[in-house]
């Protein structure tokens, strides 16, 4: 079984996030690092120094305007010099003034008109980058009763949806986000998995849903979304962070470990770990006061250690017990891989991928961190809204 473990961990991709090596904070204060990227290239740069050192990142997501670039062969040309390769475009529909009472919702067919530009251009974007995948989060929605109508806002979410997937390529796909709150408070225009995949399923096959590990409910059972999008063959991507109140973007793993056990779970049981499944594993992170690359590296640990768990799940005896109606000894398989430590299983894998068992200590070691604290200094450090 160890053999089987190996060969699906090889396999295993997970898409790091430009916008987690910038200057990131709260809405209080941006606490500032040395060594941050200052353009979209030297994100790239630390993107590929992730994936020299886990093997498993070999692709970056961008963030347009924010990693917009006059040239983008330039770009690609730069990331496939590194061993990486561009991935997910996300758009950004939520920082421009005009945005204040929403975008592609906003009462103002103006405004809606230059948020459907925005979304067309980063599809023009995908083209020149050779991109899969544009994902859409919007924070459009209301903070009181009666500020605007609810269906009628739908109605215009439904057709900027259509104008951009019509606009997709052949081989492309539009992953649409979701997000209960914030910063509307009275009523969100996406709010739920429930309402993306509404819209998805009317758009057709190449709209799914990307499930965001921070953007539900308190006590939301996000393993049964998983399961009921991939039975729906609509799962397109996650965003993994991690939670305490809301949307954190904490390492993910780091405040419940075994809810991202328990979704990896999920993809195992519908054999949707290869990437010829079509799910895109994606940190979505801000790390505000921890080091950005190793945290990255550390996120990606975290994503190995529950897929590893997961995949020692006892299958048959899962079963068994499940259909002899077995409580305890359904649960009990489930705990047992659970509790496995995985550590020694992934040294030793990494090892045989020619990489050092300890990625963090591997990176403290390569002196990859006092090189861009001596390169990259003077200008506008690149990070969250810059």
């Amino acid at each position: 079984m160890t053999g089987e473990v190996k060969r699906a961990l090889r396999a295993l991709r997970i898409e790091t996030p430009s916008w987690a090596f910038g200057n990131s904070g709260t809405r209080f204060k941006v606490f500032p690092q040395e060594g941050v990227p200052r353009t979209p290239f030297e994100k790239v740069e630390d993107a590929a120094a992730v994936h020299r050192f886990t093997g498993v990142a070999p692709s970056v997501a961008l963030h347009i305007p924010w990693d917009a670039v006059p040239d983008y062969s330039q770009l690609v040309e730069h990331a496939r010099s590194l061993g990486v390769q561009l991935g997910t475009i996300n758009s950004n529909v939520f920082q421009d003034n005009d945005y204040k009472l929403g975008s592609v919702t906003n009462p103002d067919p103006g405004v809606r008109r230059k948020a459907i530009g925005h979304l067309l251009e980063c599809v023009d974007i995908m083209d020149q980058t050779g991109s899969r995948d544009l994902k859409l989060w919007f924070s459009d929605g209301t903070n009181y009763p009666g500020q605007d109508n609810i269906r009628a806002r739908q109605d215009r979410l439904a057709e900027a949806l259509a104008q951009t997937y019509a606009r997709l390529g052949e081989h492309q796909r539009m992953l649409l986000e979701y997000k209960l709150f914030e910063p509307a408070f009275y009523m969100t225009d996406v709010p739920d998995w429930g309402t993306a995949y509404v819209h998805c399923a009317t758009l057709g096959e190449r709209a799914r849903v990307v499930i965001d590990t921070g953007h539900h409910a308190p006590g939301t059972n996000i393993e049964f979304i998983v399961a009921f999008l991939l039975r729906a063959q609509k799962l397109g991507a996650f965003d993994f962070n991690s939670r305490f109140y809301a949307d954190d973007d904490l390492m993910v793993g780091s405040a419940d470990p075994f809810q991202l056990f328990r979704i990896m779970h999920e993809i195992v049981l519908a054999d949707a770990l290869d990437p010829a499944a079509g799910i895109v594993f994606m940190l979505d992170q801000c790390h505000n006061i921890e080091p950005k690359i190793p945290a990255v590296i550390r996120s990606v640990m975290n994503v190995q250690e529950a897929t590893a768990k997961a995949l020692l799940v006892d299958r048959a005896a899962l079963q068994a017990a499940q259909d002899e109606g077995d409580v305890l000894g359904a649960n009990a398989v489930l705990m047992d891989a659970y509790n496995t430590d995985v550590r020694p299983l992934l040294r030793e894998l990494r090892e045989e991928m020619g990489l050092d068992p300890n990625p963090v200590e591997a990176y403290k070691r390569s002196g990859y961190f006092e090189k861009i604290r001596e390169q990259r200094v003077g200008g506008q450090a690149a990070g969250w809204g810059a």
